[in-house]
């Protein structure tokens, strides 16, 4: 089988480094040259393991892209840019013809998801690229679709804490209190308690020194109303290899939808896990 082609969009950010390093690696992939990039950033290619990524900045790449295309076909394209910039790319992609996985968290999602229905292509979204992370959000959806109203009258507390450069509330933890709001719980998405100072992320919540600059903490707490019962769940993720390996399961999975004909359809990481 022909190795898949994939456009890492994001670059030089630390988790687009990190999934072009594991892609760079793997023999189902070949890495397209060149990333769409943000408006910030003033170099013109960024090395990847000797690998040389040319950075196309958002007003350069109406004009570049076609030329683009032209030269490397239509590759699977991967998104971990910036929330601000996710639905501006997803109108690109489907304007351009170009399947995608969204890893960037942020965003009108509803609006992402109507436009890739109204397109040709398909596309898998997701707010955690995870696979055991998505596991556990997909055995609460069971338990919410199982046992409505399980939790009524539980108070929920939740903590997440992430690098200093994530812009957004996780998305992971907006889908998890989700969750929990079917089971019963009163509780709304502007009270997730969000940690992004490295000092508090050291000294309070002991995330180690080698992962201040990446890493996703969560803890849901959930109290019975006299207090005499207590759930808690944790998921602690230090670096981004996680992100980066259901991230290329993700791809693998899209090409075969694409090679299927498969078009103005969004897949999500438990279709990717269900493979089917």
């Amino acid at each position: 089988m022909a190795p898949i082609p994939i456009m890492i969009n994001g670059l030089p950010g630390n988790v687009a480094r990190v999934l072009a390093t594991h892609a760079l690696a793997d023999d189902r992939f070949t890495i397209v040259p060149f990333s769409l990039t943000g408006p910030d950033i003033r170099d013109r290619q960024v090395d990847i393991d000797g690998f040389t990524v040319l950075l196309v900045r958002p007003e350069d790449r109406a004009a570049q892209m076609p030329a683009l295309i032209e030269r490397h076909g239509r590759p699977i394209v991967v998104d971990f840019t910036h929330p601000s910039a996710v639905n501006a790319n997803a109108e690109f992609y489907c304007r351009h013809g170009l399947p995608f996985v969204m890893g960037t968290t942020g965003g009108d999602r509803a609006a992402l998801q109507a436009a890739v229905e109204a397109s040709s292509i398909a596309a898998v979204i997701a707010p955690n690229m995870a696979k055991q992370i998505v596991g556990f959000q997909a055995m609460l959806e069971f338990a919410a679709d199982t046992f409505p109203g399980l939790f009524a009258g539980y108070r929920l507390r939740v903590r997440e804490s992430h690098q200093q450069g994530k812009a957004d509330t996780s998305g992971t933890a907006k889908a998890v209190v989700q969750a929990f709001q079917r089971l019963g719980v009163d509780f709304q998405i502007d009270q997730i308690e969000m940690e992004r100072d490295p000092a508090v992320q050291r000294k309070v919540w002991g995330v180690p020194e080698a992962y201040l600059g990446g890493h996703g903490w969560h803890t849901y707490t959930l109290d019975s109303a006299d207090g005499t019962v207590r759930f808690e769940f944790t998921h602690n993720v230090n670096g981004r290899d996680v992100y980066a390996h259901g991230t290329l399961d993700a791809v693998t999975y899209l090409a075969r939808k694409v090679a299927g004909g498969a078009g103005g359809r969004v897949f999500t990481m438990i279709d990717v896990l269900r493979g089917v």
